[in-house]
């Protein structure tokens, strides 16, 4: 699910330049990508756009600080819940945002979450709002976990 993901992310500007569903199907079957992994993305994505247009515009930053449930610790596991502090630390997240990212996360049901699963989650967030990440987050989002060189997306 994840490589289809990356690949929406680097083949389409923007959510909305993507063809409708039937057509996207049928082109990532194209591609290569198995029936089951672009169902499970295309579901995915639904989900995010759910969630995107379930939040509300913040009129003022969030001042607080986020205490996670017990269930999320476990199923996102202490590295991408840190990574998430940071990005919101670093104002390079909102609170709206970081609740989008959290949901689509929890989403995955894989616990703990690996860090490059998040950062593509964190991609795809900012992807479905028409944002470009900015140059220190676009850093952290392709940086690899063991080593401070630059890596591909897939």
């Amino acid at each position: 699910m994840f490589d289809i993901l990356v690949y929406l992310y680097e083949t389409y500007y923007r959510p909305d330049a993507c063809p409708d569903t039937a057509a996207l199907v049928k082109k990532l079957a194209a591609v290569g990508f198995p029936e089951d992994d672009i169902s499970e993305a295309l579901d995915w994505l639904t989900g995010l756009a759910r969630s995107a247009g379930d939040s509300q515009p913040e009129a003022v930053a969030s001042t607080g600080f986020r205490v996670y449930a017990a269930r999320e610790i476990s199923a996102l596991g202490t590295p991408a819940i840190g990574f998430i502090q940071f990005l919101e630390s670093a104002a390079l997240l909102s609170s709206c945002q970081r609740e989008i990212v959290l949901e689509r996360a929890l989403a995955v049901q894989e616990s703990p979450l690996p860090l490059d699963k998040l950062r593509v989650i964190v991609l795809m967030m900012l992807w479905s709002q028409g944002t470009e990440p900015d140059m220190l987050m676009f850093d952290e989002l392709l940086l690899s976990d063991d080593d401070s060189a630059a890596r591909l997306l897939h």
